[in-house]
């Protein structure tokens, strides 16, 4: 049985428990009734696990029975973004402004997101800015569901090394290839740089801390046995538009308010974002969902951040995609402040109605039955920085790095403050201020 028909397995499972028609838990969870039935048929599966969530605590599931959800889906998705990362991505092509802009093709998504970096000052928002709630997830199914996507195994705590420097003994290599990205924001051309770029090693060079520092593009490990062809035990598939709640984000675009596309959903973003020549705005999630290749588990060491430039920020506009939401979860999360002159990855607490959810603490295990999923929040009120991960592992092979970027180009945030702020208005059906 494939993993998504284990999935499904469960989902009509639950259904039949609670007695519940296809039409009566549609209406529950606000999706059609088609879709219900080819999710518990295993012909599709939902982009997102809030999705799942609902469906669990509609069908009145135990905390046990949500967490077996959440890892059936979790491997569910792992396995279907690694069956398409082969797939060719198609360049969107932005359509004059006479045409609406093409139908993008959905991504995946995550369920859980990072709350906003302390230091970074949020995007102002205009007169059209309404606030609705949005319930997130419950506390016990949410903490269950934290306990099994991080195993943290036990140790003292570590901080984060210099960014100009790795203490890992492989180079890097690029992890945003690990599932299909649609060209980005760094695809957009960029001011000219006024600063000088953070030092970083050079491959091969020793770094700050004496250990070799990686060289992006490159996979090299120091294996556990001479002679053994050094294989990589991890696969990696990177998000980078992950929005909080799942529905507020902003991005900036040179364009005019009349030449930019209402805003997509959350899925579509990636390809919204390359056709209107738009970056994250002020801050930038990222998701990393990992999972091992092998028998043998693998231990996650530490995550460290590098910024390979930094520019005066764009005088563009900022469109926020939402008109306010909100909702009680805060996830833990690592926080990146990319103003720092060597930014660390810092794990923060998160929240659940109230009950506090531990921050992720390194060293992680994961394993091909078990994968991690990692959150890191970048945030910057000073500049437009192109930034990546260098995320360090040991494996029953040897050990490595693994360069987390946007599908081998950096991952780009920029700051917003001062720039003149739109929201779309449904019932104009245009951008205004």
């Amino acid at each position: 049985m494939s993993e998504a028909e284990h999935f499904a397995r469960l989902l009509r499972e639950l259904k039949e428990r609670a007695g519940l028609s296809y039409g009566a838990l549609a209406r529950r969870l606000h999706t059609s009734t088609s879709t219900l039935h080819r999710y518990c048929n295993g012909e599709a599966l939902p982009a997102e696990f809030a999705v799942v969530d609902r469906f669990a605590r509609a069908c009145g599931a135990t905390q046990g029975e949500a967490v077996d959800l959440h890892r059936a889906w979790l491997l569910a998705d792992a396995r279907r973004r690694a069956g398409t990362a082969a797939q060719p991505v198609p360049v969107p092509v932005p359509e004059p402004e006479s045409v609406p802009a093409p139908e993008p093709v959905a991504e995946p998504e995550p369920t859980v997101v990072v709350a906003p970096e302390p230091e970074a000052a949020p995007v102002a928002r205009g007169a059209w800015y309404r606030r609705r709630a949005a319930v997130v997830a419950a506390a016990g199914v949410t903490a269950g569901a934290v306990a099994v996507a991080l195993l943290a195994a036990a140790g003292p705590d570590r901080g984060a090394p210099p960014a100009g420097g790795s203490r890992g003994t492989g180079q890097g290599a690029s992890a945003g290839t690990s599932a299909p990205v649609s060209p980005g924001p760094g695809s957009a051309s960029a001011p000219a740089a006024t600063d000088v770029p953070e030092p970083t090693s050079p491959a091969g060079s020793a770094g700050p801390s004496g250990a070799t520092a990686p060289a992006p593009g490159r996979t090299s490990m120091s294996p556990s046995a001479p002679g053994r062809a050094p294989v990589v035990p991890l696969k990696a598939a990177v998000r980078s538009h992950v929005w909080t709640a799942g529905c507020d984000h902003a991005y900036l675009s040179e364009r005019a308010p009349g030449s930019v596309s209402p805003p997509p959903v959350e899925a579509d973003a990636p390809a919204w974002a390359s056709a209107q020549g738009a970056v994250h705005a002020g801050s930038q999630i990222v998701e990393v969902t990992l999972h091992g290749t092998g028998e043998g588990a693998v231990v996650l060491e530490d995550l460290e951040v590098r910024v390979a430039a930094r520019r005066k920020p764009p005088a563009w506009n900022v469109y926020q995609m939402s008109q306010g939401c909100g909702g009680g979860l805060t996830p833990a999360a690592f926080a990146v402040n990319l103003d720092a002159p060597r930014p660390l990855a810092r794990p923060v607490a998160g929240n659940d109605g109230g009950n506090p959810l531990p921050a992720p603490a390194f060293p992680l295990r994961v394993s091909a039955s078990e994968p991690v999923v990692l959150r890191v929040e970048a945030a910057t009120t000073g500049c437009d920085c192109d930034w990546s991960l260098d995320l360090r592992w040991t494996g029953p092979s040897g050990s490595g790095t693994l360069r987390i970027d946007d599908g081998g180009r950096s991952l780009r945030t920029s700051a917003a403050t001062g720039r003149p702020v739109y929201g779309y208005a449904l019932e104009q059906g245009r951008w205004a201020r």
